[in-house]
């Protein structure tokens, strides 16, 4: 297909939709007007932009307001620009996917990123992923932030505990050590029954744990070891929770 040259043209066309990007001149894929009405029908029009908007901060921000994916396709130089990068991620935490290692590895950057979204831990550094401070922050906005924490915040209790307070389901991603801590479990089923799922085979043969459990919410019984599950004194206390 014949590139169209003519800005008229293509803005009448783009905008029916009967044209794209890829299709028109150089010169009009470095325009503004016509690239915009591109990417305000499809935001992945701006792949086909020139290389001179990818690296414009005023034009990729307001492309990255439509769609935070097409970060990945603004220039290195701007993914690099640590000013730039904190006003993208004030829009969207899950922009640190697309930065450049560096500000991945950046605190101020990737603190930022999960008081945002605390999920974006994922994409940090795995250094950040082991800074107490960070995954506290992240998990506060997010349990499941959790998963992408190091293994040694996994297991630390007040990490843990953070997570689990914020949604029982984190107990999925705490360190096995402390899904076999009964103190730690005892705290998470008082919060949750629904912690019962996710603890050690012994503690849930473990009446007392399992008896908190219950108690809290009867339908936790079915995570219970099948001897509890027979149990009059549990099933008592079902029974009065139901």
């Amino acid at each position: 297909m014949e590139k169209v040259t003519d800005k008229t043209e293509a803005l009448s066309a783009i905008k029916n939709e009967t044209l794209a990007l890829e299709n028109v001149s150089d010169e009009l894929k470095a325009d503004k007007e016509v690239v915009m009405a591109a990417v305000e029908l499809s935001s992945w029009e701006f792949e086909d932009a020139s290389d001179e908007l990818k690296a414009d901060k005023e034009f990729v921000l307001a492309v990255i307001k439509i769609n935070v994916d097409q970060f990945d396709t603004a220039s290195d130089e701007l993914k690099a620009d640590k000013e730039f990068v904190m006003t993208v991620i004030d829009l969207s935490g899950w922009a640190l996917e697309f930065v450049s290692d560096e500000l991945k590895a950046d605190k101020d950057v990737v603190m930022a990123a999960v008081k945002e979204s605390g999920d974006a831990l994922t994409f940090s550094s795995d250094e950040l992923k082991a800074d107490k401070e960070v995954v506290m922050a992240a998990v506060n906005e997010s349990a499941d932030a959790l998963e992408y924490s190091s293994d040694e915040l996994k297991a630390d209790k007040e990490v843990a505990m953070a997570a689990v307070k914020n949604d029982v389901c984190a107990m999925e991603y705490v360190a096995d050590e402390l899904k076999a801590d009964k103190e730690f479990v005892m705290t998470a089923v008082e919060l949750s029954g629904w912690a019962l799922e996710f603890v050690s085979d012994e503690l849930k043969a473990d009446k007392e744990v399992v008896m908190a459990a219950v108690k809290k919410d009867g339908d936790a019984l079915e995570f219970s070891s099948d001897e509890l599950k027979a149990d009059k004194e549990v099933i008592a206390i079902q029974n009065k929770d139901d």
